[in-house]
């Protein structure tokens, strides 16, 4: 599933929709900083991104027959399955220091005690640390932040 949300955001970026400075994807959340392009509005973005995802991930666990895909299920006249959130929280960084605390917060996120999915920052792959820390741009898709 962590896939499918590289996919995209590398399709968002391609598509000039949004630049991508930080990210981390974890378990059942993700933290992302972006720059919504000016030619483009902000909820239709998100709305797109959230939308080709759940897409993507409902399509995946039909086709495998994982059975998890009823953790998904909502009584909802308008879907029948929810992966994500109604309202996502989004929040403004109107400054260099603040960007730099949220992307500290965010890398370490993984190492947290309550999460333990590694060690370091830079042992967990789905995540920009790596982007910050060392050069690697591997998901091909990542922007320094410049403010």
């Amino acid at each position: 599933m962590k896939d499918i949300i590289i996919e995209s955001l590398r399709f968002l970026v391609k598509d000039v929709r949004v630049i991508v400075y930080g990210f981390v994807i974890m378990p059942n959340h993700i933290h992302l900083i972006w720059q919504i392009q000016d030619k483009h509005i902000k909820q239709n973005v998100q709305q797109s991104f959230l939308k080709f995802t759940a897409q993507k991930m409902m399509f995946r666990l039909i086709d495998t027959g994982d059975t998890t895909l009823e953790n998904y299920k909502v009584k909802a006249s308008d879907r029948e399955y929810q992966f994500w959130e109604r309202n996502p929280l989004s929040i403004d960084l109107w400054s260099r220091p603040v960007f730099m605390q949220k992307l500290a917060y965010m890398h370490n996120n993984p190492t947290q005690a309550h999460w333990k999915l590694c060690k370091f920052p830079e042992e967990y792959k789905y995540s920009s640390f790596r982007f910050y820390e060392f050069g690697e741009n591997e998901f091909e898709f990542l922007s320094h932040y410049e403010g």
